[in-house]
């Protein structure tokens, strides 16, 4: 080992540190970025369907609110279930 190290110019064991560590960065940073990238896409794919979520949950707002129209109501208590408003005199009142 001391033949080995006597016979390589001064600082070649510190410029191969130096290497190894500029290395092992390169890569990390080339790994970390491909990380980023997979989550990203992931998150863009969580959007994408929490937004088809809101827009079917606008369809079927709206859609509840037609259905439950004051006069599609009323037109159909009057139509299929013939219903009416009493008259006065058929009003009755009960006590508790």
């Amino acid at each position: 080992m001391k033949a080995l190290t006597s016979a390589l110019p001064a600082g070649t064991l510190f410029m191969l540190i130096l290497f190894l560590a500029i290395l092992g960065s390169a890569v990390a940073v080339s790994w970390q970025s491909h990380e980023h990238r997979k989550l990203l896409n992931r998150l863009y794919a969580e959007l994408s369907i929490r937004d088809a979520a809101q827009a079917e949950w606008g369809r079927l707002v709206l859609e509840q609110s037609t259905w439950t129209a004051y006069g599609r109501v009323e037109r159909l208590a009057r139509e299929e279930l013939q219903m009416r408003i009493p008259e006065p005199a058929e009003v009755q009142m009960v006590q508790p």
